[in-house]
């Protein structure tokens, strides 16, 4: 039977590893998990891995923060001898993140077969680091396994002969429709009846002070015609609070701390929408037909808008208001669900990982 590896570095990775997992499980593969320890997350306990039905990480190579060439280095540096330690048929990795491209590099140069989860998506923006490693992952990956079509017309175009390609669907689809039973039963007493869920944490947004400031005033405005929910992340919270802007006092412009996945999913569940600059968030509510407003001026996931519940609006905060108002107002898009988003992307990935 097959030995594979399975790389990931951040909590997502670990939404998208679990159904891959098991479905390779239920067919009798040898596996192997690492971490590599780009994020550290104390909300991984084993409750957090018993959720998900998979075993805590065989391995962590404790990487940590840095800047992007000293974290692809060091997880270079650290993953070699563990893959030539466990001799894996297959290397399976995820995503976008620095380890998924410095694992795929390893492998590249050792000559181990590299499958690549989550292939094909493109923003169309090389200032972002994260399309500079969908990009080469995609170049080096021997199997690629598309979420949904506009991959494989990207992969085509970008010369990756159609015999390594898959549409198989997406994996993130997969946890959630897992996870959609235990989201809907959580219990939240002390949420408004009906709200908006914002996220932010990009960068590109939230260490513009200006803009992030603006952006507040205005989630401080809109909450006056509904409550706001707004689980902060620790870089929004801290640009914000060490430049003076108030976390406290309007009790319609509700701040919490970041919720584990589960929590976050039953919060998006009862939101009348969602705003946010998350690229998974983007996913899950065209699943759940919750209408999303994107901060951002691209998408790498442009089914979401063109399908989906999405609205692109950049970092124009009036298009913001504009598109929420709409929302509120009870104007909402015709959406649909993508094809082969039915939570069995890992059964057909696993099945192909086998025979190839």
């Amino acid at each position: 039977m097959k030995k594979f590896l399975h790389v990931v570095g951040a909590r997502p990775n670990f939404m998208k590893v679990a159904p891959v997992y098991r479905s390779l499980a239920a067919l009798g593969a040898e596996q192997i998990l690492v971490h590599t320890g780009q994020h550290y997350d104390v909300n991984m306990s084993d409750v957090f891995f018993k959720e998900l039905e998979i075993p805590p990480p065989d391995i962590n190579l404790q990487v940590g923060s840095g800047s992007h060439a000293q974290q692809t280095a060091e997880i270079m540096q650290r993953f070699e001898p563990v893959l030539l330690e466990q001799k894996p048929d297959c290397v399976v990795v995820y995503g976008d993140i620095n380890s998924t491209v410095a694992a795929g590099i390893v492998c590249a140069k050792l000559l181990v077969p590299i499958a690549h989860v989550e292939a094909g998506l493109r923003s169309g923006d090389r200032t972002m680091p994260e399309e500079i490693n969908r990009l080469l992952t995609d170049q080096i990956a021997d199997l690629l396994f598309t979420p949904s079509v506009d991959g494989d017309a990207n992969l085509a175009k970008e010369g990756i002969p159609a015999s390594r390609i898959f549409f198989v669907g997406n994996v993130m689809i997969d946890t959630l429709v897992r996870m959609l039973p235990a989201a809907r039963a959580i219990a939240m007493p002390d949420l408004p009846e009906k709200f908006v869920l914002v996220t932010l944490h990009r960068p590109s947004n939230v260490d513009d002070i200006s803009w992030l400031t603006q952006a507040i005033a205005l989630l401080t405005e809109l909450s006056e015609q509904m409550p706001i929910v707004f689980p902060i992340h620790p870089r929004t919270r801290q640009r914000l609070e060490s430049n003076g802007v108030a976390l406290e006092g309007n009790p319609n412009l509700i701040f919490s701390q970041p919720k584990p996945y589960l929590e976050f999913l039953a919060l998006q569940t009862r939101a009348v929408a969602v705003v946010t600059d998350s690229g998974g968030i983007q996913e899950e509510t065209t699943y759940l037909k919750v209408p999303c407003i994107t901060v951002r001026e691209n998408t790498e996931r442009p089914v979401t808008v063109e399908q989906g519940s999405n609205v692109l609006v950049g970092r124009d905060l009036d298009r913001l208001r504009e598109e929420l108002n709409k929302v509120l107002t009870g104007e909402r898009k015709v959406t649909s669900i993508p094809d082969l988003w039915d939570g069995h992307a890992a059964d057909r990935i696993a099945k192909i990982l086998l025979q190839a």
